[in-house]
């Protein structure tokens, strides 16, 4: 294991990646966007793995960005914040293009860019307790890197309910938004990520990859201009008056400006 993520593949070529950051809900540091990338690449080449299972260790699946990189970002500059948000976009990329089917087992609750990670999964299986939110907007912010993949898994109308409100909502609805392909009790988790693998091992691999290409090819357009389009916003959304109100509150364990007494 190293920088918060553990890979093992089994004898069939299934391999395992598990974020390992427990204590810190396995919140995305700059180690783990490095690792998680790096991982994406050595097993997209590697003839001998035929499916990715990717999942997380603890009670959280991923709670989003860690929270001294956010500390960090406070007081950087724009060029600074484009350059940690790229590597960011890069990780998503890397997964989302990885030429192996790769499968999410999402054994708990998932915020901003852990809903960015069951996004570039080609399928994701998920404990009926599990919670998610896209709580961006609630520190100022917007979900802009991880949106365009959240946009293309949901699509444009689904995305609406959820991708500006901040709002929590439980498994059931992650189904019916299309984040989840199905809900299990967490004792069934492994035997219905199970069965989604099951399949792939009976398929040539390199029409598997072909095939999922080309399903890229098909859907919605991410490409370096999407990307970096989505870079600029975030840094643009960084330089306002309500990400700092946003975060600092955060921070002081307080409610921002903006919110009003009803606000939950």
């Amino acid at each position: 294991m190293q920088d918060g993520l553990e890979i093992g593949i089994d004898g069939r070529g299934v391999a395992r990646v598990t974020l390992r950051r427990e204590d810190k809900h396995n919140a995305l540091s700059s180690d783990l966007i490095a690792a998680l990338t790096g991982a994406a690449e050595a097993l997209g080449a590697d003839p001998a793995v035929r499916a990715v299972v990717l999942t997380g260790a603890g009670e959280s699946f991923c709670a989003g960005g860690d929270l001294g990189w956010m500390k960090e970002q406070m007081q950087a500059d724009a060029a600074t914040r484009a350059a940690e948000a790229r590597k960011l976009a890069g990780m998503l990329r890397a997964l989302n293009e990885m030429p192996k089917p790769l499968i999410g087992r999402v054994q708990g609750q998932a915020f901003g860019g852990g809903i960015g990670l069951i996004s570039v999964c080609d399928v994701a299986i998920g404990v009926e307790t599990a919670r998610f939110a896209l709580t961006e907007t609630r520190l100022g912010l917007i979900p802009a890197t991880i949106g365009p993949y959240v946009v293309a898994r949901l699509g444009e109308a689904r995305a609406r309910r959820v991708f500006m409100s901040g709002r929590r909502f439980d498994a059931a609805e992650a189904v019916a938004l299309g984040l989840l392909a199905r809900a299990v009790p967490a004792a069934g988790l492994d035997d219905a990520v199970e069965a989604e693998i099951a399949p792939y091992l009976a398929c040539a691999p390199e029409a598997v990859a072909r095939a999922k290409a080309q399903v890229l090819s098909l859907g919605p357009r991410i490409d370096d201009v999407v990307i970096e389009a989505s870079i600029a916003r975030l840094v643009a959304a960084w330089e306002t008056p309500e990400a700092a109100e946003g975060i600092a509150a955060f921070f002081d364990r307080r409610k921002p400006g903006w919110a009003l007494p009803s606000d939950r």
